[in-house]
């Protein structure tokens, strides 16, 4: 009996027609994902980064910083501006290690490590970010405010995980 794939339940690995030639392309069969998985998180952590050396970031920060369980006390330590710039510092130096992954593991791994704390820290708004719920649509899940921009770390910390796993992975291989 096949499955809807046309793939036997002894893992034949038959694929239909029309799926095989896209199975043996190589773009399927190189790191094409890795790479543009890492590209795409250090275009991320750069322009996230870039936008909190400036004034109107500072006043766009307060809900996210002044909520997050893990990131509360750079107020205290740093102030308004001095926490902005001190995330925008850790996020260029994660890019940046980021980047380097690309010929270093060691550094892949440090970044995916960084962009991970990154994620965590802001995944754990969520759940305290005020009015983040509409209770006009009956609450949670129906995201307002806020909660929607956060949502997309969920995706960025699965995707920073991975590279971690990858480039683990790929420094022991070697």
């Amino acid at each position: 009996m096949n499955t809807p794939l046309g793939i036997g339940p002894e893992g034949s690995g038959r694929l239909p027609a029309l799926l095989a030639p896209i199975a043996r392309s190589p773009v399927l069969r190189g790191d094409l994902d890795y790479h543009l998985l890492r590209a795409a998180m250090v275009i991320v952590f750069a322009f996230f980064g870039y936008q909190k050396w400036f004034e109107y970031e500072f006043e766009r920060l307060v809900p996210f910083i002044s909520n997050g369980p893990l990131i509360f006390w750079l107020y205290w330590a740093f102030g308004y501006g001095g926490a902005s710039w001190f995330l925008g510092s850790v996020e260029w130096i994660t890019g940046a290690l980021l980047l380097l992954g690309f010929w270093d593991r060691r550094a892949g791994i440090l970044g995916a490590l960084g962009a991970t704390a990154t994620f965590i820290g802001t995944v754990t708004i969520i759940p305290f970010m005020p009015d983040g719920w509409d209770q006009a649509a009956g609450g949670f899940p129906a995201m307002t405010g806020n909660v929607p921009f956060l949502m997309k770390d969920v995706v960025l910390l699965a995707v920073s995980l991975y590279l971690l796993r990858q480039d683990v992975v790929r420094l022991t291989r070697q």
